[in-house]
């Protein structure tokens, strides 16, 4: 059929952005039975899948499967040396199951779940066959899945600082191809509730994101804030540095962000806007690749998962 992306999600009801339901994913291979792992035992038994709760007044009970940090790891032959010797160096870290992970996690959630959405680092690298799999599994004509974007998204392996304004700008001109959803802001409501996916990489946000934000309020409906990385709490911060083996909370790797979060007076403004927010339900994150949750506001929990390359996952109904 010669027909644009936009004009067959159209067709099928889907839109081009926005949770997309697990009945659009496709059939993969690994929907039959690998009697070669785990024989006798579980379909699922890899998948380590958390169970979760939110009551944001849905107008219709719904279920969405949570994931983030696959890490793709992927390089094609005749790409530059940095690019494969990276792959295979971080294939190694990542244990090299990543893209196995994601196909079982699709599998169950078309089996279990209504949505699916991903919080960032679905690639750990920019590569041209890391695109190729986002483009596969974010669905080239049918979408599949929807997000945010992670800090790995735009890791490209340039000498010059990666956390400047100047940088992401000439980076985000290429994930805008990439990747099938406003990479800055979304808003998707589903069963009246607002599912809001937002870019926060370098842990801010802009002015203008804060204002597109605030509108989304403006209109009433419980809101799901979805982003990669997570709003510290002090329980937050605690387990992180639990799983990163850091004592001293200064040598956290993530302190680069922490900062910034710190001293940004948009993003201080904006997470004290968030506090006190009663339409605010839930926050979804990822990034330190641990499943934790903690209590944000008095109207909102904060959900972190682990990592998907991993086979984390979190499953979450909404009510």
């Amino acid at each position: 059929m010669n027909i644009t992306r936009g004009e067959f999600l159209k067709m099928v009801g889907l839109g081009t952005a926005g949770l997309v339901a697990t009945s659009a994913l496709p059939a993969f291979a690994e929907e039959k039975e690998k009697q070669d792992l785990f024989p006798g035992r579980g379909r699922w038994e890899r998948l380590s899948i958390v169970s979760q709760h939110v009551d944001a007044g849905a107008t219709k009970p719904f279920s969405i499967l949570h994931i983030s940090d696959t890490h793709l790891t992927e390089a094609y032959p005749g790409e530059s040396e940095w690019t494969r010797r990276r792959a295979k160096q971080r294939s190694k870290v990542f244990g090299g199951h990543q893209e196995e992970s994601l196909r079982d996690s699709l599998v169950w959630a078309k089996q279990h779940v209504d949505y699916v959405i991903h919080t960032g680092d679905l690639i750990d690298f920019q590569s041209e066959a890391n695109f190729d799999l986002v483009r596969k599994y974010y669905g080239k004509y049918t979408g599949t899945i929807t997000g945010s974007l992670g800090n790995h998204e735009f890791f490209c392996g340039q000498a010059k600082a990666q956390e400047t304004d100047a940088f992401k700008k000439e980076m985000a001109a290429k994930l805008a191809e990439v990747y099938p959803f406003d990479i800055s802001l979304q808003s998707t409501v589903v069963n009246g509730v607002n599912f809001v996916t937002l870019d926060n990489v370098y842990g801010t946000v802009t002015a203008e994101q804060a204002t597109r934000f605030e509108d989304e309020a403006k209109k009433c409906l419980p809101i799901v804030l979805c982003m990669h990385c997570p709003i510290d709490t002090p329980n937050i911060r605690r387990a992180a540095s639990k799983y990163w083996k850091r004592e001293d909370l200064k040598t956290f790797p993530d302190v680069t962000n922490f900062k910034l979060r710190c001293s940004d007076s948009v993003t201080k403004d904006f997470i004290a806007y968030l506090k006190s927010l009663p339409l605010l339900k839930a926050i979804l994150a990822g990034h330190y690749h641990i499943t934790v949750a903690d209590r944000f506001s008095p109207t909102a929990m904060e959900y972190l998962v682990g990592g998907n390359f991993i086979f984390h996952g979190q499953e979450i109904t909404f009510s």
